[in-house]
């Protein structure tokens, strides 16, 4: 077995633990999660502990990307962020674009082509202000090329839990929905064609609206944080927006409810991260591993 992914079961075996004790997260869907075979998780991203919470609700591992800034800090601090960013299975990126972007690909189809399971943020950065903001299409190349399913995959409450700023979270319960799998074979072959990948991106943002409930802003993420950071107030930002207030792909909004955990499903919370805490993994994905995994390139979407 790997050195990285006995780090990784160890992280979730401790830390992990106490991440259960404490913020007691719920998760509606565990089920679509397939038990074999590669599959690729696209999630809302709304603070930085979305990669920490969503590989403990999960048995299977699963690698994400995230930006290389979290494994370049000095003293203590910064190295113990690193380790614990590469303990639960973060590829450190950079999301300068171009070449990067084309990196951050092919290491998903690497994972992919492995049989393994690759997380994505199709929306590339935090949101700003807790809203859903519009894809990036690197999610529709990947599963196009690749092949593989897409599962929505919605995180509730961590923006609340971390805002943007904030390094200590605050203990608030966190849930995760996971929706069906999404398949896109139709459009084998089609992954050269910017408007198949816009609507593939756009139907994969709709469903994270509906399963996470949130309000969608047909603006890129970066666009608008870049805006703030001119000075811009976040309303002026996200001005012009659609009006009324539209779905990916311009669809009419339907009607949006943040989910609330019922009973059953903060006693399946309990019992999925149980089950995902238990260290050694039965079924652990070694056999696809080889010593160039800890040798990713810098990429990004």
């Amino acid at each position: 077995m790997k050195g990285w992914i006995v780090f990784y079961q160890f992280m979730k075996a401790t830390v992990g633990s106490a991440m259960r004790v404490f913020y007691q997260p719920w998760v509606r869907g565990a089920n679509h999660i397939p038990e074999t075979g590669p599959a690729i998780l696209a999630s809302n991203h709304l603070a930085v502990i979305d990669s920490f919470f969503l590989p403990l609700m999960i048995r299977r591992e699963v690698v994400f990307l995230g930006k290389s800034d979290y494994f370049t800090g000095k003293g203590v601090k910064g190295k113990a962020v690193a380790a614990f960013m590469r303990g639960v299975g973060t590829i450190p990126v950079d999301r300068g674009g171009g070449r990067a972007s084309e990196a951050a690909l092919r290491t998903g189809l690497k994972r992919l082509n492995e049989g393994g399971l690759f997380g994505i943020y199709p929306e590339g950065t935090r949101s700003p202000d807790g809203r859903l903001y519009r894809g990036k299409t690197g999610v529709a190349r990947l599963a196009l090329e690749s092949g593989a399913p897409v599962i929505p995959v919605a995180m509730i409450g961590t923006n609340i839990a971390q805002p943007i700023g904030k390094r200590i979270p605050k203990l608030v319960r966190i849930g995760v929905v996971i929706g069906e799998p999404l398949d896109f074979s139709r459009y084998r072959g089609l992954e050269n064609d910017r408007f198949i990948l816009r609507s593939v991106t756009d139907e994969i943002m709709y469903a994270l609206m509906q399963l996470s409930g949130q309000e969608y802003v047909d603006m890129y993420a970066a666009t608008v944080k870049s805006k703030i950071a001119k000075g811009m107030s976040i309303e002026e930002a996200t001005t012009p927006s659609m009006t009324p207030p539209a779905a990916p792909g311009g669809r009419p909004t339907p009607v949006l409810e943040v989910p609330e955990p019922s009973d059953e499903e903060v006693e399946e919370g309990k019992r999925v991260a149980g089950e995902a805490l238990k260290w050694p993994l039965p079924g652990s994905e070694k056999s696809a591993r080889t010593d160039e995994d800890e040798k990713e390139p810098p990429s990004a979407d």
